[in-house]
């Protein structure tokens, strides 16, 4: 055999190894975006929501909604790049009526989601919640879990748990985060978010006790950074992760933090308080679903971004800069996640 012969067997070899593995393997994205206070103009008189209404501080009109509704489906469209997100956790949104304009009234119709939600104790009335993919997942299970904090604290988003079927045959366990801010000063407000991730933590701990290799994806906004210690000793979240156990949970945002990255932008410093944390059998290249850390991003589409006057750069466009009116999507960037699984 000639070494030109050789040649083409090797070629065809690996074009047809290309293309096993094309086909033995599918791509889709997990999203997660805090949408900055989704409200509806109607006055609720059960939450602090009159700043939200046509007479209210920010002359808030069904027009402003519609404009920032259909904004937030155009993002969500848009960061699936042709194959809309498969799941898409949000907080700041103020009830189930809100969400369901987002999803029938928008041209995500046509993509068909589901809705997990529930009004959460929150003073302000903002809530977190779950849109699915109807033809790729089935929720099995929904739970929303109250998280107690110090007796001075007011009450808090509570943590959406939903056990799915991923494609009629993976199980995924996904939780919801927003866990409390910084408002009123670090000191004052860490034990809050410590009692947040610690409430986490108990929940991923007996998902892991009764499945040891269960596939857990924690997503939100933790209002900390990934080195922060409610991440990384209340939730107890690894930043390193090149050799993975099943049986911990990993911060996937290692990678973006040292390159400077953010979804949010405070005195022109990115920071990223909205992240992935997966359970160890995600990152095993065995799994039948797998997530690889180097895919995770922020998405920055030009439209979310605005110039930054002030600290020069780009910020998020946000609705509202303190009262005045911008007309922009959100003052967050969303996250994105891809999962990889093996095809039948």
């Amino acid at each position: 055999m000639t070494m030109r012969n050789i040649a083409i067997i090797t070629f065809l070899i690996l074009c047809k190894t290309t293309l096993f593995a094309q086909n033995t393997t599918q791509s889709d994205v997990v999203m997660f975006y805090n949408v900055e206070n989704l409200f509806d103009p109607k006055n609720d008189s059960l939450t602090q929501d009159d700043d939200f209404t046509p007479d209210g501080a920010y002359r808030w009109t069904w027009q402003r909604f519609a404009k920032k509704r259909n904004s937030i489906a155009k993002t969500i469209i848009a960061a699936g790049a042709g194959n809309a997100p498969i799941l898409v956790g949000l907080c700041e949104v103020e009830n189930y009526a809100v969400l369901r304009q987002l999803t029938d009234d928008t041209p995500l119709a046509r993509i068909g989601y589901g809705i997990v939600h529930r009004n959460s104790p929150d003073m302000r009335g903002i809530d977190v919640a779950l849109l699915y993919r109807t033809d790729h997942v089935k929720i099995l299970y929904r739970y929303f879990y109250k998280v107690t904090l110090p007796s001075n604290g007011h009450p808090t988003r509570d943590i959406l748990y939903a056990k799915a079927l991923y494609d009629r045959r993976d199980t995924l366990h996904i939780l919801v985060n927003h866990w409390p801010s910084k408002l009123g000063g670090e000191q004052q407000s860490f034990p809050r978010r410590m009692a947040a991730a610690k409430r986490a933590k108990s929940i991923t701990d007996s998902i892991l006790q009764a499945s040891p290799a269960a596939n857990i994806v924690l997503m939100g906004d933790f209002n900390d950074t990934p080195e922060s210690i409610p991440l990384t000793e209340g939730l107890q979240a690894v930043l390193q992760h090149g050799v993975s156990s099943p049986d911990s949970l990993y911060n996937l945002m290692g990678q973006l933090v040292r390159h400077g990255e953010g979804s949010l932008r405070y005195r022109g410093n990115w920071e990223l308080i909205d992240q992935f944390i997966v359970s160890g059998n995600l990152l095993n290249p065995q799994s039948a679903i797998q997530c690889l850390p180097d895919e995770v991003k922020v998405f920055k589409a030009p439209f979310l971004l605005e110039n930054d006057d002030t600290y020069l750069g780009l910020k998020p466009f946000r609705t509202y800069q303190g009262p005045s009116y911008k007309g922009g999507v959100s003052d967050h960037l969303p996250i994105l996640l891809p999962l990889r699984r093996k095809a039948e």
